[in-house]
């Protein structure tokens, strides 16, 4: 009798996962019924914190040369509110799937612990417990403001990885003057990028309310602090959805800790593929001998 390869899968057991009786297994199995359960088969994830992230990111992908190759895979794109990416680490590892964490910059006073806008030099801590317990693993917000691209990663011994992005010092030249903008959400880092764009733009919602920050502030510091109070007080799924269905949408900039990470997820799957097409060009050499 000839022997033949016989397929087989891996059947995930949240409860060896997780243990038993772990909330966020319960919240992370919950989830992926509701939701999420193609993340088992997928090539790589990308974990969105926000609304507008989960909106405008894919479109970029579809849209944009740049991405072309993460067309060409099958990704899993999960919205995990509020910060909750680090809830799935566990399953993450188990799966060995190469992710990209978008996540926000979230910073506090390390003393009050108060939510505040991220500055250097304040002594902050970021908020974020993706950040800083998964990775990079790292609290201090001046360190993060200046961690190397190839230090928001971690690497596995099975090979895959998981990496973070999250929003990058940006130079702004407003009003003549020219210095860093320090953002700490997916909207105010599309804007400082694109000031241009929404400068006289007759949008409604935070798009709107963008452009009036442009014509009222008297400088960048002027200028951040409306910006931020306009998102405060606006709807991202609506600002994200009124972007998306304009004409002009593919002049929009992407933002580079974004455009960094897909890259960085492009490699991955990349490196992926090369490291299966000799395995699958001696399973396809093994059947065809079998045949024969």
């Amino acid at each position: 009798m000839t022997k033949t390869a016989v397929p087989t899968a891996c059947v995930v057991n949240l409860s060896a996962v997780f243990g038993p009786g772990d909330q966020t297994g319960k919240f992370v199995s919950r989830y992926l019924k509701a939701t999420h359960c193609d993340l088992f088969f997928a090539d790589g994830a990308v974990l969105i914190e926000g609304s507008a992230e989960r909106i405008l990111v894919p479109h970029f992908v579809e849209e944009r040369e740049a991405y072309d190759y993460l067309r060409r895979c099958y990704i899993s794109w999960l919205e995990i509110g509020g910060s909750h990416a680090h809830r799935l680490r566990k399953l993450i590892e188990y799966l060995g799937l190469s992710t990209l964490i978008v996540t926000d910059l979230d910073a506090k006073d390390a003393t009050s612990n108060v939510a505040v806008p991220v500055a250097r030099s304040s002594k902050q801590e970021a908020r974020n417990e993706t950040l800083r317990s998964w990775v990079p693993k790292i609290v201090d917000v001046d360190t993060l403001l200046d961690l190397p691209e190839g230090k928001k990663e971690t690497v596995y011994a099975s090979g895959f990885a998981v990496r973070a992005a999250y929003q990058l010092p940006t130079t702004v030249t407003f009003k003549g003057v020219t210095s860093e903008a320090l953002a700490y959400t997916f909207e105010d880092a599309l804007f400082y990028q694109n000031t241009d764009f929404f400068k006289g733009r007759a949008g409604t919602g935070i798009a709107g309310s963008f452009r009036r920050c442009v014509d009222g502030a008297t400088d960048l510091t002027d200028l951040t602090e409306k910006v931020r109070k306009a998102i405060g007080s606006g709807d991202k799924a609506d600002f994200a959805l009124e972007l998306l269905y304009s004409d002009d949408v593919d002049r929009l900039i992407v933002p580079t800790y974004i455009d960094y990470g897909l890259k960085w997820l492009i490699e991955q799957l990349k490196r992926k593929e090369n490291d299966l097409a000799p395995k699958a060009a001696a399973t396809a050499a093994t059947a065809a001998a079998v045949a024969a």
